[in-house]
């Protein structure tokens, strides 16, 4: 059986991962007041944070239609694709996962569609679109591939440290995390995404702190399989990298810049660490 992944704009994979490994992603929106961009092919990462820090107001995001899905999944089962495995970010961040599960049913009969809620977001997502990809390269059936993505899904722990509340909360998805509110603004909040919703992880009086308590939460962690660290143009990312010391990691140690579907609501300077602990 020939297995595609589909997945959308969240992942924050780069392009050439998404090219050597064949895997179809959707584009979400981002809207500043009246304009509006196709995430990745009119707006990179580095254009958005250079307009969002010249914005007067903050941007949003708008989830793919279900056609978009629609076309991307009838477009692969041209292609000879016997089932599509479609991974999103968490269903409880985004209506994405919806769009998706309407498209999926609309190409009932023609294509195998599984739609699969990550209950991620960014790095975390992309190890799981990575890990279906090989799944998908090495043969697996649509089924194993679901079993599989079941099993990461519990494995795979996110964390971040935010510069500014203010996205989270212009976005509506400050959830759990409300009494950082009540924080005073000198405060660095610490996140927990783990469970595909934001949740208070702690507060840090300084910067320098929050980046040590992140680099507590890897080390706490023990061995690795996977380390993925993405952050919205923050000036101390090296820094942090640094103070990780040899990657605990037995694959290689993956760095990216989040894009501007999780940068819209994270804000500038988010610095998150997605990780998945090795077997027992």
């Amino acid at each position: 059986m020939t297995v595609r992944i589909v997945t959308d704009s969240s992942c924050d994979l780069s392009a050439d991962e998404i090219e050597r490994h064949q895997i179809t992603v959707v584009p979400l929106t981002i809207r500043f007041g009246d304009e509006e961009f196709t995430d990745g092919q009119d707006l990179s990462a580095e254009q958005f944070y250079a307009k969002m820090a010249d914005s007067a107001e903050l941007p949003s995001t708008a989830a793919p239609s279900p056609g978009a899905f629609e076309a991307a999944f009838r477009g692969l089962a041209g292609e000879g694709a016997e089932a599509v495995v479609c991974l999103n970010l968490s269903f409880a961040l985004s209506a994405t996962g919806e769009s998706a599960q309407a498209a999926a049913r609309a190409a009932r009969g023609e294509v195998d569609v599984r739609v699969v809620d990550s209950g991620k977001v960014s790095a975390g997502l992309g190890i799981m679109v990575m890990a279906a990809a090989a799944a998908a390269e090495a043969g697996h059936s649509a089924d194993e591939i679901e079993a599989q993505l079941a099993d990461l899904k519990d494995r795979v722990f996110i964390y971040g440290v935010l510069d500014t509340l203010e996205n989270l909360k212009r976005g509506g998805r400050i959830g759990a995390a409300q009494a950082l509110l009540g924080s005073a603004l000198s405060i660095k909040p610490c996140v927990d995404l783990t469970s595909g919703a934001v949740e208070e992880a702690g507060k840090q009086r300084t910067r320098g702190k929050a980046r040590q308590w992140l680099a507590a939460q890897i080390a706490q962690a023990g061995e690795l399989e996977h380390l993925a660290v993405a952050h919205g143009g923050a000036d101390d990312i090296d820094a942090f990298v640094a103070s990780l010391g040899q990657s605990p990691a037995r694959n290689p140690l993956t760095v990216a810049l989040i894009g501007p579907v999780v940068g819209t609501h994270a804000g500038p300077g988010v610095i998150a660490a997605a990780y998945v602990p090795a077997s027992q």
